[in-house]
């Protein structure tokens, strides 16, 4: 009797088992069906159907020809061409996402259209009368089209094949890769302190030169700076200088930080690189070269484990496998003349380290949109708006619209969200616990905060 009860019991438990799966099947199938937001259907159009499963033996060789052989071989011929036209009869817009890592390299005219004819015929569109791979990305982006299978080998062997010094960068992670583009440089892979080095590359800063405020005489009143303050002691970071280095190692306060600004986000962060888990060597962070979804992808050079530079969490790597989470030192963004005023102890960045040039792209590079594709941006603000993001106890993203957050602020009002104030300093906007405590925020585009925190609050709401 015993036995029978036992048999059937876990009869059941198969069974429940087996239904579970199933509904969890159908859920999943629901999840990935979900339905795209209005607004990208009204910008982007309908997405085409897409297949599941693997490629055909076909169009895996047509696309090991065009894409893979064509990188080893260094050109692109017959077989190259008639693998294109496979490939654009084939209805599988998976693959449009390697035309697209291709379009971005090729300066060749003829194959340039030739390639953006394809990607065209297999997302179902009209040809554009404007940059084909922009257009073409963004598309892929705002479908959230799924990657063809194998994609990341194909896409390292374009990659690699082009351009030299990413064979550790391109290896499996938390990180999508479909997103991941080309900025126009090279990495930055010098060693650590090697600020005076030259290299073909955005050159990263470690440990700066500093003067103090009144040294500083190479800076107006009005120019923008990013200020720090660690334990104390202040800190400005000139976007002169920021604009033509993207990231310093320095220390500050007695600690160690990684500084990344990226240009396209409008966004300077400050990352302590120190007080970590035993056994992990200080990060020294630089620019890889790469962006995703128009933001700048760092790495450390002593692992060459890639990071989030918007959340700060390595993706890739010996760091991503210890989990590595950098915490943030809260950001100004202001101007020199409040920012030295509130603050007469502050260093600065030396003059030297601008590299002879006075730089300040913003409100010409940026003024018709984002330069670099970034598919659909949340409606809810501009894309170019500025906002004042942070974390919060919960762990919920918020964003603060900052023109209005300063002008709330200057009238003493109070603005809270969850454990989060908003306070002023030195001209610019603090996130601060209820304690008074610094909460890492910092200043960015809105479409740069949105895409890396979707589902964000926004205030005003």
């Amino acid at each position: 009797m015993a036995s029978a009860i036992g048999y059937r019991s876990r009869i059941l438990l198969v069974a429940a088992f087996a239904v579970l799966s199933l509904l969890w099947s159908e859920f999943s199938q629901a999840q990935e069906k979900a339905p795209l937001p209005d607004y990208v259907i009204e910008k982007f159009g309908t997405p085409p159907a897409i297949p599941e499963g693997p490629l055909s033996e076909a169009l895996q060789s047509a696309v090991q020809t065009a894409f893979v052989d064509s990188m080893k071989q260094s050109t692109w011929g017959r077989d190259q061409a008639l693998a294109l036209v496979g490939i654009a009869e084939s209805n599988d817009p998976r693959i449009a996402w390697i035309i697209s890592d291709l379009m971005r390299f090729v300066t060749n005219r003829e194959l340039q259209a030739a390639l953006a004819v394809s990607a065209y015929k297999l997302l179902g569109k009209e040809p554009q009368n404007q940059n084909h791979w922009g257009v073409i990305t963004d598309h892929l982006m705002a479908w959230d089209i799924p990657a063809p299978p194998d994609y990341l080998r194909f896409k390292r062997a374009i990659f690699t094949g082009l351009l030299p010094g990413w064979d550790r960068i391109f290896v499996e992670g938390d990180i999508d890769w479909r997103h991941v583009s080309w900025g126009g440089v090279l990495i930055d892979d010098r060693g650590y302190d090697t600020t005076d080095e030259v290299c073909n590359c955005i050159p990263a800063a470690d440990n700066p030169e500093v003067t103090s405020a009144q040294e500083a005489t190479w800076l107006d009143d009005d120019d923008i700076v990013f200020g720090i303050e660690v334990n104390g002691e202040y800190r400005a970071y000139p976007r002169q200088i920021m604009e033509v280095r993207e990231m310093v190692n320095d220390t500050l306060g007695g600690r160690d930080l990684g500084i990344p600004y990226c240009t396209l986000c409008g966004a300077a962060q400050a990352y302590f690189t120190d007080e970590l888990p035993d056994g992990i060597e200080r990060p020294i962070l630089r620019t890889s070269g790469l962006l995703i979804r128009s933001n700048k992808v760092m790495y450390d050079i002593n692992t060459y484990s890639v990071f989030d530079t918007f959340k700060g969490n390595a993706v890739t790597g010996p760091l991503a496998e210890r989990n590595l989470q950098l915490k943030q030192a809260g950001v100004v963004t202001t101007d020199w003349g409040t920012w030295k005023k509130a603050h007469p102890e502050t260093t600065v960045l030396a003059e030297r380290l601008a590299l002879g040039r006075d730089p300040d792209f913003r409100n010409t590079r940026d003024a018709d949109g984002p330069i670099f594709p970034v598919g659909d941006v949340d409606p809810r603000l501009p894309v170019h708006e500025d906002v004042i993001g942070v974390i919060t106890a919960s762990g919920k993203p918020v964003a603060f619209q900052r023109s209005a957050a300063l002008v709330a602020l200057k009238q003493g009002d109070e603005i809270a969200y969850e454990n989060v104030r908003l306070q002023l300093d030195a001209g610019g906007i603090r996130a601060v616990d209820a304690d008074g405590s610094d909460l890492g925020s910092h200043e960015a585009f809105w479409f740069a905060w949105s895409q890396f925190h979707p589902g964000t609050a926004l205030w005003p709401g």
